[in-house]
């Protein structure tokens, strides 16, 4: 297969590679957030279907207004002035009139209201980089995080998506406190966990069989942050059948959040409860430091993104065939400018000095990607092998969270479908048709995808 794979990669056009990789049996997304992983148009099919969404109403905020207190040297990006920012209806019966004018019903909005609405939700202009997706997505998301039965929604249309991509397994961060009912009022974390599990054990969860366990994400840099790790820790403690993990997410370059902030209160933690598995954000920042060191002292067990690791040669010595991975997240990178080309990406020395790596997705619905336009950058930027795509989709599931008893035939059946993948390709038969609603490549960089005659040879079937 080896031999093969080589010669397919020499002679493939694009579209043939992408096909290839779309059809190819997948292991695991383990880098997954969940708000970050829908779809603009799934926000608003979602966001405007009160059947579906629970009975839920939205606002938006389509112009800015002057109102009482305004403070015009306060405004900034992640204001309450945002543009987009959506709110459900209770949420709106508590603003003032002035304020009120502001917004707009989402089900209500023009054809142009609407299309900026589903583009503000993405990073889809060039120039939008890291600030635009840490200080606006989230802010205008808003009460849509807040409604279980949405999320719930999205977590299903992740799961057939998966499925679609052949993808077995899903680790994805979902937070079940400070959900908000039609009325405001507040859900407990039982609550809403329950709608979570309803969603999960459904007949249409079933049919796409995909795996889900859920993490835990802290926001890192918030004051209190000691303490509601106290609380997640409890609460994952209380719920492993279904949370597997906690992890400490934001932007890294904000220092609230360092490492070694937490490292006492994790050794006390671990005083009082069985270990729980850490995947915790390290060195997804511009500057050479040691935080995927220190990450690795709170006991983690993966790291994500582990970009700037390449800068500290005695943590990659740790690494090196050692029981730590990096979820790689290469799109991601790419567009929150991180590395300004691929080129620049450690993947590849990870990958061939030992570090055990995976591919992920991170906040694929804010880039309008793929698991498959993942595969498909690295294999077309690293020249990846089917041996090392094989250690790539194992590693996915061999290093996730699971039990053993969980693992064992996940992995069994994974390497089933791979070698049953490999007798099809080899014995040239034609690979399976693919639906492919977006394709992050040819939108991003489509030198990557114009034939030499310069026609697009990746396009929408």
């Amino acid at each position: 297969m080896n031999n093969w794979f080589r010669n397919f990669k020499q002679t493939a056009t694009p579209a043939e590679l992408y096909r290839f990789l779309h059809a190819m049996p997948k292991g695991g997304d383990l880098h997954h957030h969940l708000t970050g992983a829908a779809f603009s148009e799934w926000w608003w099919e979602l966001a405007t279907d009160t059947e579906r969404n629970g009975g839920y109403e939205y606002f938006t905020r389509t112009r800015l207004t002057l109102c009482d207190g305004f403070d015009a040297n306060a405004f900034s990006p992640a204001s309450p002035y945002l543009l987009f920012k959506t709110i459900q209806a209770s949420t709106f019966a508590s603003l003032s009139e002035c304020e009120k004018k502001g917004y707009t019903p989402l089900a209500a909005l023009t054809a142009s209201q609407k299309e900026a609405f589903l583009d503000s939700l993405r990073l889809d202009k060039e120039g939008e980089g890291r600030d635009e997706f840490f200080q606006t997505h989230w802010q205008r998301l808003n009460d849509l995080t807040r409604n279980p039965v949405l999320i719930s929604e999205l977590l299903l249309l992740n799961m057939e998506a998966y499925a679609r991509e052949n993808v077995q397994y899903l680790e994805t961060q979902a937070g079940v406190h400070g959900m908000l009912k039609p009325d405001g009022t507040g859900y407990s974390a039982e609550e809403a966990l329950a709608i979570m599990q309803a969603a999960l054990s459904s007949e249409r969860a079933v049919k796409t069989g995909v795996t889900v366990k859920f993490q835990y994400a802290l926001l890192r840099f918030l004051p209190d942050a000691e303490d509601t790790l106290k609380s997640l820790y409890a609460f994952v403690d209380a719920h492993r059948d279904i949370y597997r993990g906690i992890n400490l997410v934001g932007r890294e370059d904000n220092d609230k959040g360092y490492p070694l902030r937490f490292l006492s209160v994790f050794r006390a933690l671990r005083q009082q409860y069985p270990a729980i598995p850490l995947s915790i954000h390290a060195g997804e920042v511009d500057e050479p430091n040691r935080h995927v060191r220190d990450t690795l002292l709170l006991g983690a067990d993966r790291i994500g993104h582990g970009l700037n690791t390449i800068t500290d040669p005695d943590t990659l010595l740790l690494m090196r065939h050692g029981p730590y991975l990096i979820e790689i997240n290469l799109i991601s990178n790419f567009l929150l400018e991180y590395v300004s080309q691929y080129s620049e990406h450690p993947f590849a020395e990870y990958l061939r000095s030992g570090i055990p790596v995976a591919l992920s997705t991170d906040d694929r619905g804010m880039w309008d990607s793929t698991l498959t336009d993942e595969f498909y950058v690295a294999v077309s930027q690293f020249n990846l092998s089917w041996q090392e795509l094989r250690v790539l989709v194992n590693n996915s599931v061999q290093f996730s969270f699971l039990t053993d008893e969980e693992k064992s035939p996940l992995l069994s059946r994974l390497n089933q479908h791979l070698d049953a993948f490999e007798k099809k390709v080899i014995g040239q038969q034609a690979l399976p048709g693919y639906a492919a609603p977006r394709q992050f490549i040819c939108k991003f960089e489509p030198q990557i995808c114009t034939s030499p005659q310069g026609e697009d040879s990746v396009s929408k079937p």
